[in-house]
C-alpha cells in the first residue's frame, strides 16, 4: 500500500508494564514530547516525538527491541547506551559522523578477470567485481560495476561519505544528474566523473553493457539517500566545492594525447588533479613511441591499473601478462614497467595521495 502524503507519521509501538515510569524515561531523561495519551483520567497508552522519531508506548508487557537516536554529539560513555523501564535498549548515534579512513597498507596486487574474485549483484540492480580483494587494508576500494541490459536504473538521490571517488566509464554510456552542475549528462566510453565528497547524484539511465570502474576512499563507506532534494537543482554551479574538491566530467574526446614521464608512453589527463586540488591523478595511457616503458617508484597512497584493452605485460616483482579488465596495485618506493604493449593498448592510471 503506498503511503499518504497526508497522513500522520507512522509509529513504533512497544509495550511496558509500568507506562507512567517509561513517559517519564523518554520525556525527562532523552527529550521526547507527549504527541497523544490516552485516556486521560488512567493512561494506558501514550504517543511520544522526539528525534524523527514516533512511539508508542502501551501498558502491558516487557517490551524487546533497540532503538537509535541520533545526536550531534556522543554523551559520556556510560549514557551513550541506556535501558529505559520496559526493558527497551536506547542507544545515541552521531548523526553525522567524521570520515574515518583506515590508516591501511600498500601490497602489491593483480588481479585477473579470469581467476579473481566473481562479480556479484550490488546496489540498484549493478553488477559488482572486486578489483582490489584486501583493500589494502580498508584504505581503498576499486570495482568493476555492469549494467547488462542497460535502460532505466532504479537509483534514487544520494551521496557518499567519501574522501575520494572516481568512475571511469569503459563501455557504453550512462546518464548521471548531479547537483549544481545542471541537467543530466552523459558519460561515453573513455570518460570520467569525479564525485566530490557529499555531492547528491542519481544514475538515470544505461546503455546495455554499461561498464565503468569505481574508484573510492575510504573502502566501507555509506551511501545515504536524500529524500528532500529533487535533481536537477535548477542551478548550474560549477565551481561549487565540495569537500575541498569540484565535480569533474572529463571528455576523452576532447582531450590531447601527450608524452607520458619518460615519453616511450602517451597519456591522456582527465584533469583530475586540478579539481581535487592535487590529491589524486587519473590518466589513460597508451604506447609511444616504443611499446615499454620502465616508471620510477612513486610516492603516493595508491597506484592503481586497469587494463581497458589490449594486453601487455607488468614488470613487477616478477612479469606477468596482463589482459582486458586486469587490474594492478603497485606500492610506494618499488620500481615497475610495461613491456610488449602493442598499439591497441590502453590503461587507466590512477594515484591518490
Amino acid at each position: 500500500m503506498a503511503a499518504d502524503p497526508g497522513s500522520p507519521a507512522a509509529e513504533a509501538q512497544y509495550p511496558c508494564p509500568d507506562l507512567a515510569a517509561c513517559i517519564d524515561f523518554f520525556v525527562n531523561r532523552l527529550g521526547f514530547r507527549i504527541a497523544t495519551i490516552f485516556p486521560a483520567d488512567a493512561p494506558t497508552a501514550a504517543s511520544l516525538v522526539g528525534h524523527g522519531l514516533r512511539i508508542r508506548l502501551i501498558h502491558g508487557g516487557a517490551a524487546q527491541g533497540h532503538i537509535r537516536l541520533p545526536c550531534a554529539k556522543l554523551p559520556g560513555p556510560a549514557d551513550r547506551m541506556v535501558v529505559a523501564p520496559n526493558g527497551l535498549v536506547v542507544e545515541w548515534f552521531l548523526a553525522d559522523p567524521p570520515i574515518e579512513i583506515p590508516e591501511g597498507r600498500a601490497d602489491f596486487l593483480v588481479t585477473h578477470s579470469a581467476d579473481g574474485p566473481r562479480p556479484a549483484p550490488g546496489r540498484a540492480g549493478m553488477i559488482y567485481r572486486d578489483l582490489i580483494p584486501g583493500r589494502q587494508g580498508g584504505r581503498f576500494i576499486a570495482s568493476h560495476i555492469q549494467i547488462p541490459d542497460g535502460g532505466p536504473v532504479e537509483d534514487w538521490v544520494h551521496f557518499h561519505k567519501i574522501r575520494f571517488q572516481m568512475i571511469f566509464c569503459r563501455r557504453g554510456w550512462v546518464r548521471v544528474v548531479y547537483e549544481d552542475q545542471g541537467p543530466p549528462m552523459t558519460m561515453h566510453a573513455g570518460d570520467c566523473f569525479l564525485q566530490p565528497p557529499g555531492i547528491r547524484h542519481r544514475v538515470l539511465e544505461a546503455s546495455p553493457g554499461l561498464e565503468v570502474v569505481e574508484i573510492s576512499c575510504p573502502a566501507a563507506h555509506e551511501t545515504l539517500a536524500d529524500l528532500e532534494l529533487v535533481l536537477p537543482t535548477g542551478r548550474v554551479s560549477p565551481e561549487r566545492v565540495f569537500g575541498d574538491q569540484v565535480f569533474l566530467h572529463h571528455v576523452a574526446a576532447a582531450a590531447p594525447w601527450r608524452p607520458f614521464e619518460t615519453g616511450a608512453f602517451e597519456a591522456r589527463d582527465t584533469g583530475m588533479t586540478a579539481a581535487t586540488r592535487g590529491m589524486a591523478d587519473a590518466r589513460v595511457l597508451r604506447p609511444g613511441v616504443t611499446n615499454a616503458a620502465g616508471f620510477a617508484p612513486h610516492g603516493h597512497e595508491i597506484l592503481f591499473g586497469f587494463v581497458l584493452e589490449g594486453s601487455v605485460s607488468l614488470e613487477c616483482q616478477g612479469r606477468r601478462a596482463l589482459g582486458p579488465t586486469d587490474a594492478f596495485v603497485i606500492p610506494p618506493g618499488v620500481a615497475w614497467g610495461l613491456n610488449d604493449g602493442f598499439a591497441d593498448l590502453r590503461i587507466l592510471l590512477v594515484t591518490v595521495g
